[in-house]
């Protein structure tokens, strides 16, 4: 058997209980941070999930699909039929008209993109400080073992591998919590990059196709007695496919 561990517990439980309170801080300051961590990346798997289905569903009908009757999709083809049925300015390019139904259409998605960023910081900010605030605990078990055997005379391995051990186990902790935070960081605004960009793309081709159908000045009292969808969404979008 070693000796250095015959008479120590190096288990993890053991060697929180039996560390310096400082360093039992650092480590239960740690534990929080990745228990925020997993919390997080879970309600930010769930959102981007459900974010990626709206996206897909907004180009499906871009693409000359059937409008979709509910949620984020619904609603940001509603938000661009709102702007379609008033019709183009006079003193307004067919441009600036479809500029003015695409920012509808986008309005909603950039709206549930932001709802979906809080949380991120955070992950970034563990990810970044995790490693450094167990190095701290690290290094101030160091210093207590070194003062130990400063005050016993004893430099033998049994006598310093137990306080060392317990300072190594804070930075292993800060590790553990640090990684997964990072990672996580990185899919998630690279996932709400890309769902941004799909948003925006279905959005665009939706506004040109409306664009090109404007809506007329008697079609437009017709279109509001009728539940709200876009007459022009699927002819519009077929014809951008042609």
């Amino acid at each position: 058997m070693n000796p250095a561990s015959a008479g120590h517990d190096l288990s993890p439980l053991a060697l929180f209980l039996q560390a310096d309170p400082v360093v039992k801080g650092v480590m239960l300051l740690l534990l929080l941070a990745s228990i925020a961590c997993w919390g997080i990346i879970i309600e930010k798997m769930a959102a981007t999930r459900r974010l990626r289905a709206e996206a897909r569903r907004l180009a499906e009908a871009a693409s000359g699909g059937a409008a979709p009757d509910s949620g984020l999709a619904a609603e940001a083809i509603r938000a661009g039929t709102r702007e379609w049925e008033e019709g183009r300015d006079p003193a307004e390019s067919r441009g600036e008209y479809r500029q003015r139904i695409e920012a509808a259409l986008r309005a909603p998605f950039a709206a549930a993109l932001r709802a979906a960023e809080p949380g991120l910081p955070l992950l970034a900010t563990i990810g970044a400080v995790g490693p450094f605030v167990g190095l701290f605990g690290t290094v101030w078990g160091i210093m207590n073992s070194f003062s130990g055997i400063a005050a016993s005379g004893d430099t033998s391995l049994a006598v310093v591998a137990p306080g060392i051990a317990e300072a190594l186990f804070a930075t292993a902790i800060g590790l553990v919590t640090a990684i997964p935070a990072v990672m996580a960081y990185n899919r998630f605004t690279v996932s709400l990059a890309r769902i941004r960009q799909a948003g925006n793309a279905a959005s665009a081709t939706l506004a040109s196709a409306m664009a090109r159908h404007p809506a007329a000045p008697a079609s437009r009292e017709m279109l509001r007695e009728v539940p709200r969808e876009p007459t022009p969404l699927r002819a519009g979008a077929a014809q951008a496919a042609e």
